[in-house]
C-alpha cells in the first residue's frame, strides 16, 4: 500500500533521522505508543518536540489520525513497528556518521523492507559523492526504491529501476562492501520480479546477494 505522499515522506524523515539521534527515537517511540493503543489518553507531559501532530486530530484527551489519513493507519504503524524494532535499542553513531556507517544502517533498513528510507539515507551522500562511488550509490538507491515500487505493486516502475540499478553495481566494491553480487542476485530476480524474494542488501565482510531475506 502507498501512504499519502506528506505522511510517506514525514514518516521516512523521522526514521531516518532516528538512525542518528536520541530525540527523533524518542519522537518514533511515541508515534509507535499511539499505534499500540490509538485510543490511550495523552501522556500527561507534553509529546516530544518534533512529533508530527499535524497528522493528528485531538479526541477527548486521546489522539487519532486525520480523517484523510485514517485508511492507512495499519500501513503506517506497520512501518513504525518495523523501524521501532530495528532502532530502539540501536547504538547511535558517531555524529560524523560516515559514509561506512550510513551503509550499515541502509543494510538494517533494506532487509527491514524499509526501501524509501534508504534511499532517503543515500541520496545525501550520493549528492556529494563523485565518480564510481557516485554511481554504485546511485545504482543501491536505484535499487531500493525500485523494491519501493514493487512492494506497491507498480511492476512497471519496479523492473525499469531494478535494470539500471542493478547494471551500476556489478563487479563494483563500495566501503568494504562487495556490491556486485547483489546487483547479480537483483537481474537474477529481474524475471520473476518475485517480491518474496528479495537479496539481502550488501554487508560489509559479507558476499551479499546470494540469498534472499
Amino acid at each position: 500500500m502507498t501512504l499519502p505522499l506528506p505522511l510517506r515522506n514525514r514518516l521516512a524523515e523521522l526514521i531516518v533521522e532516528a538512525v542518528r539521534t536520541s530525540g527523533a527515537r524518542q519522537v518514533l517511540g511515541a508515534v509507535r505508543r499511539f499505534c499500540a493503543d490509538p485510543a490511550a489518553p495523552l501522556p500527561a507531559t507534553s509529546l516530544p518536540t518534533g512529533f508530527p501532530l499535524d497528522f493528528f486530530d485531538r479526541r477527548g484527551d486521546a489522539l487519532v489520525l486525520k480523517g484523510a489519513y485514517i485508511w492507512c493507519h495499519d500501513e503506517m504503524c506497520d512501518r513504525v513497528a518495523r523501524a521501532w524494532k530495528l532502532l530502539s535499542d540501536r547504538q547511535l553513531p558517531d555524529p560524523h556518521f560516515s559514509l561506512g556507517a550510513a551503509l550499515d544502517a541502509a543494510a538494517d533498513l533494506f532487509d527491514a523492507g524499509l526501501y524509501f528510507e534508504v534511499h532517503e539515507l543515500l541520496e545525501p551522500y550520493w549528492m556529494r559523492a563523485e565518480g564510481q562511488e557516485r554511481e554504485i550509490l546511485r545504482g543501491l538507491i536505484q535499487v531500493a526504491v525500485g523494491f519501493h515500487h514493487l512492494a506497491n505493486g507498480n511492476l512497471r516502475g519496479a523492473r525499469s529501476l531494478l535494470d539500471e540499478g542493478s547494471v551500476k553495481l556489478l563487479g563494483r566494491m563500495l566501503e568494504g562492501r562487495a556490491v556486485g553480487p547483489f546487483g547479480l542476485a537483483v537481474r537474477e530476480r529481474l524475471a520473476a520480479v518475485d517480491p518474496s524474494a528479495v537479496p539481502g542488501f550488501p554487508r560489509e565482510g559479507q558476499a551479499p546477494g546470494t540469498g534472499s531475506r
